[in-house]
C-alpha cells in the first residue's frame, strides 16, 4: 500500500506539518502531490483511474452516501484490518482540518473514491496546532495506524518515534 499525501501549498511552510515527517520516514512507500483546484494531478487523476485507490475521510453523512443509500465507505480497524488490502494507494488529505473538507468539497474526482476511516479509541496527542476536531489525528498519526493496522508494525514504531520527537520539538527544532 502505497500513501498519497493530496497537500495544501500552506501545509509546505507550517512548521507543525507531519506530512514531511511521513515522506521521510516512508521514503517510496509514499509521495506528496500538492493540490491545486483548477489543475488537478494529472499522474493522480489517472491512478484513480486505473488503481484501487481508496480516501482516508471521516466517516460520511448519510446525504453523501452511494446510490440506493449504499456507503461508499469501509472503516478500518482492529477486527476488519484485512480491508486495507483492498487498496493499493490511500490518499491523505494534508491540511488543517478547515482546509480539508474545502479540499474534498472542491475536488469532484475525490468523491469517486472509497471513503476509507479508521476505527480507534486514540486521542491524538498533537499540540502543536490548536482547533482539532475531536476524535481527529494528524497526518503522521494517522499514517502510523494505517501502518499497524496492514501489519506494518516496524515501519510504523519508526514514524510513531520519530513523530513523538517531532510533536514536542516541531520541525526543525521549533513549534
Amino acid at each position: 500500500m502505497k500513501i498519497i499525501l493530496l497537500t495544501h501549498q500552506r501545509e509546505l511552510d507550517r512548521k507543525s506539518n507531519t506530512g514531511q515527517l511521513v515522506i521521510d520516514v516512508l521514503g517510496f512507500a509514499a509521495s506528496r502531490i500538492i493540490w491545486d483546484r483548477v489543475n488537478p494531478d494529472g499522474a493522480l487523476l489517472s491512478l484513480i483511474q486505473q488503481a484501487k485507490v481508496g480516501l482516508l475521510f471521516p466517516e460520511l453523512e448519510s446525504s453523501e452516501k452511494g446510490e440506493g443509500g449504499q456507503p461508499r465507505q469501509v472503516c478500518i480497524g482492529e477486527n476488519n484490518k484485512a480491508a486495507l488490502a483492498e487498496f493499493e494507494h490511500l490518499v491523505i488529505i494534508d491540511a488543517t482540518w478547515q482546509e480539508a473538507r474545502k479540499i474534498y468539497n472542491r475536488s469532484a474526482y475525490l468523491h469517486s473514491l472509497t471513503k476509507v476511516n479508521l476505527s480507534h479509541s486514540i486521542k491524538s496527542s498533537f499540540r502543536l496546532r490548536r482547533n482539532q476536531i475531536d476524535g481527529g489525528l494528524c497526518t503522521a498519526e494517522c499514517v502510523g495506524l494505517l501502518l499497524a493496522y496492514a501489519g506494518q508494525a516496524p515501519l510504523a514504531d519508526e514514524l510513531m518515534t520519530h513523530w513523538g520527537t517531532f510533536n514536542l520539538e516541531g520541525r526543525n527544532n521549533k513549534a
